[in-house]
């Protein structure tokens, strides 16, 4: 049966995607625009591939195409492959005035037994509205029978980005299939995007993985942060969220989310995330959380902006003796980094990937709302005396 095509934007839609390889995905830059111009509120972006695939004990061929998690080269394409896509996302909302909508990006394997489960819970729960696929692009895992029944969309890969909010334009799915090609990336040219204590040869994950930060009004920056935390742990990630009495001086501090609020915010995220891996996210009142008093960490995620912490933890751990940590560090959403486009280097040189943009343009909105109903109200009061 042919795909319903919609006739108007949704609120909540999903694209899935399939990656061929782990190059920088210039192919979906005009879908995502698109789904992200004709989707009010919320996106999910579900991109598969063998990459992501799930490793078991056995040697099954599934397994043998997954990448490492912790080892340099990928963890550089893995973090440039969710920055690209979340800012062509991103600055596609934006330019629409939808600067609060939400985006996410899961990362999902083909090998995956809870997969099609995985995928039927997060339609059910979030309320998707309509489907996003590729055209050609046969994705090589089960779906879940619901998705098939919701409004679905093909979007043409590599085209133009739709001017209008409208899928009026949105062709059928072709006959013939996108040809798949796996490959890999070659190893980041920086030296420094992953430093470690010691050259000895990683293991494919950490049991236990820590990193923090505010994670005020959620936005891709911080999910970069906490996909990546939670990419290399298998057991449990430990997430602190900074307390809301280190936050006052922040520029427009009155529109900090409270604790709970951007607590539960990274609980949900993750558990969309990798579902099934162990939360424990915890109040931050000083730079070490929890590294400054459990030894059972291996790992530290952190960004290039707060390593000078992650010196100080490494300090203070050295003088419990404590065992060192592994340290990670995100590195592709600074501004300066050679792994962006210029196009996309100079938006994120211009904080729209940051919750003080974010702050700034609330206050700005409600700013504006006021004066509106502040004139709406004087116009009032002039018409009754007359």
């Amino acid at each position: 049966m042919s795909p319903t095509v919609p006739t108007e934007t949704a609120g909540t839609a999903i694209l899935f995607a399939t990656i061929k390889n782990l190059d920088t995905p210039y192919i979906l830059a005009p879908v995502v625009h698109t789904a992200a111009t004709l989707t009010k509120h919320k996106l999910i972006i579900v991109l598969f591939s063998r990459f992501f695939n799930v490793k078991h004990e056995g040697l099954t061929f599934p397994e043998t195409l997954a990448i490492s998690h912790t080892a340099r080269s990928s963890w550089s394409d893995v973090q440039k492959l969710l920055t690209y896509v979340y800012v062509q996302a991103t600055k596609a909302a934006q330019e629409m005035g939808k600067v609060l909508m939400d985006i996410d990006i899961l990362l999902k394997g083909l090998n995956d037994d809870h997969l099609e489960a995985d995928l039927e819970s997060l339609v059910s729960e979030l309320g998707v509205e309509v489907v996003f696929r590729i055209s050609g692009d046969s994705i090589a895992t089960p779906l879940p029978p619901s998705i098939g029944a919701l409004r679905t969309a093909y979007l043409p890969a590599g085209g133009h980005p739709l001017s209008s909010g409208s899928y009026s334009m949105l062709s059928q799915p072709p006959s013939q299939s996108i040809t798949p090609v796996l490959s890999r990336t070659h190893t980041a040219k920086s030296g420094d995007d992953v430093t470690t204590p010691s050259s000895v040869e990683k293991p494919p994950f950490y049991p236990v993985v820590a990193l923090g930060g505010t994670f005020d009004h959620l936005h891709p920056g911080h999910k970069i942060l906490l996909s990546m935390g939670a990419w290399i742990a298998s057991e449990k990630l430990i997430v602190g969220v900074t307390s809301s009495t280190l936050l006052t001086k922040k520029p427009n501090a009155h529109l900090v989310e409270p604790l709970e609020v951007r607590m539960q915010n990274v609980r949900d995220f993750l558990n969309r995330f990798k579902k099934g891996l162990e939360l424990y996210i915890v109040e931050l009142n000083d730079v070490y959380g929890p590294t400054g008093w459990d030894p059972n960490v291996q790992a530290l995620v952190v960004s290039r902006e707060t390593i000078s912490g992650a010196k100080e933890i490494a300090t203070h751990r050295a003088a419990k003796n404590f065992p060192p940590l592994e340290l990670f560090v995100i590195d592709v959403i600074s501004a300066t980094n050679h792994n962006l486009d210029h196009e996309d280097a100079g938006w994120l040189k211009d904080m729209k990937l940051s919750s003080t943009f974010i702050r700034a343009w609330i206050a700005e909105r409600d700013a504006k709302e006021k004066a509106q109903l502040e004139e709406a109200e004087s116009l009032l009061v002039e018409g009754e005396k007359n």
